[in-house]
Protein backbone atom coordinates (compact mmCIF):
# COMPACT_ATOMS: atom_id res chain seq x y z
CA UNK A 1 0.00 0.00 0.00
CA UNK A 2 1.03 3.76 -0.83
CA UNK A 3 2.22 5.44 1.76
CA UNK A 4 -0.52 7.88 2.81
CA UNK A 5 -3.03 5.65 1.35
CA UNK A 6 -6.28 5.14 3.36
CA UNK A 7 -6.78 2.01 5.20
CA UNK A 8 -9.56 -1.03 3.89
CA UNK A 9 -11.15 -3.88 5.77
CA UNK A 10 -11.97 -7.20 4.37
CA UNK A 11 -14.95 -5.45 2.67
CA UNK A 12 -13.00 -2.78 0.80
CA UNK A 13 -14.32 0.27 3.20
CA UNK A 14 -12.10 3.04 3.87
CA UNK A 15 -11.13 2.87 7.67
CA UNK A 16 -10.35 5.76 9.92
CA UNK A 17 -6.97 6.74 10.24
CA UNK A 18 -5.64 4.95 13.56
CA UNK A 19 -5.88 7.23 16.92
CA UNK A 20 -2.42 7.93 18.21
CA UNK A 21 -2.25 6.16 21.53
CA UNK A 22 -1.06 6.91 24.73
CA UNK A 23 1.07 4.04 26.98
CA UNK A 24 -0.60 2.05 29.60
CA UNK A 25 -0.98 3.61 33.01
CA UNK A 26 2.44 3.05 34.52
CA UNK A 27 4.07 3.95 31.49
CA UNK A 28 2.19 7.58 31.82
CA UNK A 29 2.73 7.33 35.68
CA UNK A 30 7.02 6.91 35.22
CA UNK A 31 6.40 9.59 32.16
CA UNK A 32 5.05 12.30 34.70
CA UNK A 33 6.98 11.28 37.81
CA UNK A 34 10.06 11.94 35.60
CA UNK A 35 8.80 15.22 34.09
CA UNK A 36 8.40 16.22 38.08
CA UNK A 37 12.12 14.78 39.16
CA UNK A 38 13.26 16.96 36.36
CA UNK A 39 11.54 19.54 37.77
CA UNK A 40 13.13 19.11 40.80
CA UNK A 41 16.48 19.23 39.68
CA UNK A 42 16.12 22.15 37.19
CA UNK A 43 17.02 20.30 34.59
CA UNK A 44 14.65 22.36 31.82
CA UNK A 45 16.65 20.13 29.05
CA UNK A 46 15.46 16.62 29.90
CA UNK A 47 11.75 18.11 30.94
CA UNK A 48 12.04 19.37 27.19
CA UNK A 49 12.77 15.69 26.14
CA UNK A 50 9.46 14.33 27.51
CA UNK A 51 7.17 16.95 25.87
CA UNK A 52 5.23 16.56 22.59
CA UNK A 53 6.70 19.23 19.82
CA UNK A 54 3.54 20.82 19.75
CA UNK A 55 2.45 20.72 23.39
CA UNK A 56 -0.02 22.64 25.22
CA UNK A 57 0.97 24.47 28.26
CA UNK A 58 -1.99 26.19 30.01
CA UNK A 59 -1.41 27.27 32.87
CA UNK A 60 -4.95 28.63 34.26
CA UNK A 61 -3.65 31.79 36.34
CA UNK A 62 -1.67 33.09 33.51
CA UNK A 63 -2.42 31.84 30.63
CA UNK A 64 -1.53 29.41 27.15
CA UNK A 65 1.80 28.80 26.35
CA UNK A 66 1.72 26.47 22.84
CA UNK A 67 4.72 23.93 21.78
CA UNK A 68 7.53 23.09 23.73
CA UNK A 69 9.61 25.83 23.24
CA UNK A 70 6.92 28.01 24.86
CA UNK A 71 6.53 25.74 27.76
CA UNK A 72 9.80 25.17 28.45
CA UNK A 73 10.62 28.89 28.36
CA UNK A 74 7.64 29.20 31.17
CA UNK A 75 9.51 26.77 33.03
CA UNK A 76 12.85 27.61 32.95
CA UNK A 77 11.20 31.18 33.99
CA UNK A 78 10.14 29.20 37.22
CA UNK A 79 13.39 27.63 37.99
CA UNK A 80 15.41 31.05 37.43
CA UNK A 81 13.29 33.19 39.49
CA UNK A 82 12.84 30.37 42.63
CA UNK A 83 16.59 29.27 41.87
CA UNK A 84 16.08 26.73 45.61
CA UNK A 85 12.66 25.39 44.41
CA UNK A 86 11.67 22.32 45.84
CA UNK A 87 8.84 20.35 44.21
CA UNK A 88 7.31 17.79 46.30
CA UNK A 89 4.87 15.59 44.71
CA UNK A 90 1.71 15.02 46.99
CA UNK A 91 -0.31 12.49 44.77
CA UNK A 92 -0.30 10.96 41.49
CA UNK A 93 -3.47 9.16 39.75
CA UNK A 94 -2.59 7.68 36.35
CA UNK A 95 -4.62 5.97 33.42
CA UNK A 96 -3.89 5.04 30.04
CA UNK A 97 -4.73 9.06 28.44
CA UNK A 98 -4.23 11.28 31.31
CA UNK A 99 -2.45 11.64 34.56
CA UNK A 100 -3.19 14.03 37.58
CA UNK A 101 -0.36 15.46 40.00
CA UNK A 102 -0.86 16.85 43.03
CA UNK A 103 2.41 18.82 44.60
CA UNK A 104 3.14 21.65 47.08
CA UNK A 105 6.22 23.96 45.90
CA UNK A 106 8.35 26.19 48.06
CA UNK A 107 11.39 27.95 47.95
CA UNK A 108 12.71 31.67 47.99
CA UNK A 109 12.17 34.28 44.91
CA UNK A 110 15.39 35.28 44.91
CA UNK A 111 16.49 34.95 41.09
CA UNK A 112 15.17 36.17 38.12
CA UNK A 113 12.49 38.15 37.53
CA UNK A 114 9.19 36.29 36.92
CA UNK A 115 6.56 37.31 34.36
CA UNK A 116 7.71 40.92 34.73
CA UNK A 117 7.71 40.89 38.46
CA UNK A 118 10.96 41.73 40.13
CA UNK A 119 12.39 38.86 42.91
CA UNK A 120 11.36 39.77 46.44
CA UNK A 121 13.72 37.47 48.66
CA UNK A 122 10.73 36.08 50.38
CA UNK A 123 9.74 32.57 51.17
CA UNK A 124 6.77 30.92 48.93
CA UNK A 125 4.92 27.75 49.17
CA UNK A 126 2.01 27.00 47.08
CA UNK A 127 -0.28 23.56 46.59
CA UNK A 128 -1.45 23.12 43.14
CA UNK A 129 -2.73 20.34 40.69
CA UNK A 130 -1.68 19.92 36.81
CA UNK A 131 -3.52 17.69 34.68
CA UNK A 132 -1.08 16.32 32.05
CA UNK A 133 -2.38 14.47 28.51
CA UNK A 134 -0.03 11.78 27.15
CA UNK A 135 0.28 11.28 23.68
CA UNK A 136 2.21 8.73 21.83
CA UNK A 137 4.75 8.11 25.23
CA UNK A 138 5.19 11.95 25.49
CA UNK A 139 3.50 15.04 27.57
CA UNK A 140 1.03 16.51 24.78
CA UNK A 141 -1.03 18.93 26.88
CA UNK A 142 -0.79 20.06 30.49
CA UNK A 143 -3.42 21.96 32.77
CA UNK A 144 -2.24 23.31 35.80
CA UNK A 145 -4.37 24.99 38.37
CA UNK A 146 -2.41 27.23 41.76
CA UNK A 147 -4.02 30.20 43.49
CA UNK A 148 -2.61 32.80 42.11
CA UNK A 149 -3.47 35.09 45.04
CA UNK A 150 -1.72 33.10 47.42
CA UNK A 151 1.97 33.35 44.70
CA UNK A 152 0.45 37.71 45.01
CA UNK A 153 0.37 37.09 48.59
CA UNK A 154 3.69 34.81 49.25
CA UNK A 155 5.80 37.58 46.99
CA UNK A 156 4.33 40.39 48.45
CA UNK A 157 1.78 42.12 45.47
CA UNK A 158 -0.99 41.26 48.06
CA UNK A 159 -0.87 41.97 51.61
CA UNK A 160 -1.26 38.82 54.00
CA UNK A 161 -5.01 36.94 54.80
CA UNK A 162 -7.22 38.62 56.63
CA UNK A 163 -4.82 41.18 57.57
CA UNK A 164 -5.44 44.83 58.60
CA UNK A 165 -4.44 45.93 55.07
CA UNK A 166 -6.43 43.40 52.96
CA UNK A 167 -9.66 44.61 55.12
CA UNK A 168 -8.82 48.55 54.38
CA UNK A 169 -7.46 47.59 50.44
CA UNK A 170 -11.32 45.70 50.35
CA UNK A 171 -13.10 48.52 51.58
CA UNK A 172 -11.58 51.03 49.40
CA UNK A 173 -12.35 48.27 46.58
CA UNK A 174 -16.13 48.46 47.78
CA UNK A 175 -16.03 52.03 47.91
CA UNK A 176 -15.00 52.56 44.69
CA UNK A 177 -17.74 50.01 43.12
CA UNK A 178 -20.51 51.64 44.88
CA UNK A 179 -19.24 55.40 43.44
CA UNK A 180 -18.85 53.66 40.08
CA UNK A 181 -22.45 52.28 40.36
CA UNK A 182 -23.34 55.66 41.42
CA UNK A 183 -21.96 57.53 38.68
CA UNK A 184 -23.47 55.35 36.50
CA UNK A 185 -27.03 55.41 37.49
CA UNK A 186 -26.38 59.12 37.99
CA UNK A 187 -25.29 58.90 33.72
CA UNK A 188 -28.92 56.71 33.00
CA UNK A 189 -31.60 59.82 34.13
Amino acid sequence: MAEGSAKTDDMGTAKAPAKRRSGGKAANEKLVRAYLEAFNAHDVEAMGELLHQDAIWDVVPLGIMRGRVEAMAFERGVVEAIPDLEVITERIVADTLRVAAEWRVRGTFTGAPFQGIDPTGRSIELRGFDLFEVEDGQIKRNTAYYDGASFARAVGMLPPQDSGAEKAMTSAFNTATKLRKQVAELRNR
